[in-house]
């Protein structure tokens, strides 16, 4: 799965007093790294001469540039003191996610000058920044080499590639909730005017219709059907049965496309079942796995955490929804992450063993489910929920671990501290459902809270404290 690529509006600030030779210098050394690192940035050498940012009558036509090129993200590094109404009055302009740093400076030259005072810069600009209420994410003064500069910055790439992913959001809701999850309610009017999420629905009705239509007249059918039994095994299902998931993915894969989804939020049981006759569930995991994420229980919610997860990981891994099951029979801080099947399968530890079959939970037995451990590893857990106009990003590291096999599709993870999160989950906004990735994203999704006013960081661990630590080098001193 491909991350979307953030294309970077590149804002280099210096002062008038300070050394203009000085200032090109490190622009140049700022722009040869983000080259080396893959970014892909606008610079602003069509604003002026030096592609500097120090006139403050410049800051809009530096806003035009960025704007008209479409950028994602804003990177203000302070080649010397820096112009910070200029940034602060570009930055607004733009309305993206705003990165500050600055090279650190060298020793006074033997006269007892001084070239660039960047941090005393960096100090003015912070502020002017509140001012006007631009949200950014800072990187403490280092120099371009330093191994601090380097996480930062692509944490930060990160957080700005998830909050915009959140921002504007189109969340497929196909049909209502389940009439026994009274927990998956949301308030999707304040979810529209707080952050422009929008809910697409569409009725079981018009899937099934889609679905029976393309099972009949599709061509794309035999060779997705083909595709499926080339890479697992199905148990228990007839070719008809097949031929409905096949349908069931692709008419889901054109609706998304036809709608401009971000994410699904699918009603998987139990009138599904009674339409098709069969469960959602490896759908779900096919989807997934291409960058569309799909939420079980039509949880909303949950499929905002995907989306928030899946592009705060700097890795290309799917993300996983499940729920928060049950304690591990003998270790004390071990839980079971699982759900019905929809963990992607490429995620399977074994996919020798992998099958897909019937549910063994639902009376109806209804076939598609997965049934397969995911490898473990490094593993972030999320969940974005919210109650009486709060909302909070519950966010915690883990580690896969040895466990009982279950039926679906399934994880044991260990935590350093098991009570702990239990008691966030019971006395939070939060639900039993969740999100997993193969990575370690805390540092992102806290970054990217910065970008989405209004949500709050929950973090277990790594703790806040731990987490601000991280992002301030303290572990490279």
């Amino acid at each position: 799965m491909e991350k979307k690529k953030v294309k970077l509006g590149l804002a280099p600030t210096r002062r008038n007093v300070f050394s203009v030779e000085d200032s090109l210098k490190y622009k140049g050394l700022i722009e040869k790294k983000l080259q080396s690192w893959g970014v892909d940035f606008v610079n602003l050498d069509s604003l002026n001469k030096e592609g500097l940012l120090f006139n403050r009558l410049e800051a809009e036509k530096a806003a035009k540039i960025f704007r008209d090129a479409n950028v994602d993200a804003v990177f203000a590094p302070h080649v010397n003191f820096g112009t910070e109404d200029a940034v602060a009055k570009c930055a607004k302009a733009v309305g993206k996610p705003l990165l500050l740093w600055g090279p650190r400076d060298e020793a006074p030259l033997k006269d007892g000058s001084r070239l660039r005072d960047t941090q005393c810069g960096l100090f003015a600009t912070s502020k002017i920044l509140r001012r006007y209420g631009v949200p950014f994410s800072y990187i403490v003064n280092s120099r371009v080499d330093a191994p601090v500069f380097e996480r930062g910055f692509k944490n930060f790439l990160a957080a700005a590639r998830a909050a915009n992913g959140f921002l504007k959001a189109r969340i497929g809701q196909i049909s209502t909730r389940p009439e026994d999850f009274f927990t998956v309610m949301v308030n999707e009017g304040e979810l529209l005017e707080r952050w422009g999420i929008e809910a697409v629905p569409i009725t079981l009705v018009d899937i099934e219709k889609r679905v029976l239509d393309k099972v009949k007249s599709d061509k794309r059918i035999e060779d997705e059907v083909e595709d499926f039994k080339k890479r697992t095994t199905f148990k228990g299902m007839d070719e008809d049965a097949i031929r409905k998931i096949a349908g069931l993915k692709l008419t889901l894969l054109d609706w998304t496309e036809d709608a401009n989804l971000s994410a699904i939020a699918i009603q998987c049981w139990d009138a599904l079942q009674l339409a098709l006759g069969i469960v959602p569930c490896f759908v779900d995991s096919e989807l997934t796995s291409l960058g569309i994420p799909v939420a079980c229980e039509t949880d909303i919610h949950g499929a905002l955490t995907s989306i928030l997860l899946q592009n705060a990981s700097q890795g290309t891994d799917p993300t996983f929804f499940c729920d928060l099951t049950i304690r591990h029979p003998e270790n004390e801080n071990s839980e079971l992450l699982w759900h019905c099947g929809p963990f992607p399968l490429e995620l399977a530890r074994d996919k020798e063993k992998a099958f897909v079959g019937q549910h063994f939970i639902l009376p109806s037995r209804s076939p598609g489910t997965g049934n397969w451990e995911i490898r473990g590893g490094n593993v972030t857990v999320a969940r974005f929920d919210g109650m009486g106009g709060e909302y909070l990003l519950f966010i915690g590291h883990a580690k896969g671990t040895a466990g009982p096999f279950t039926l679906g599709t399934f994880l044991w993870i260990e935590v350093p501290d098991w009570p702990l999160w239990e008691e966030k989950f019971i006395y939070g906004p939060y639900i039993h459902h969740v999100v997993g990735i193969h990575d370690h994203a805390a540092y992102a999704l806290y970054e990217a809270t910065r970008f989405i006013p209004g949500l709050k960081p929950d973090p277990a661990n790594p703790t806040e404290e731990e987490i601000r630590a991280y992002l301030r080098g303290s572990d490279l001193q």
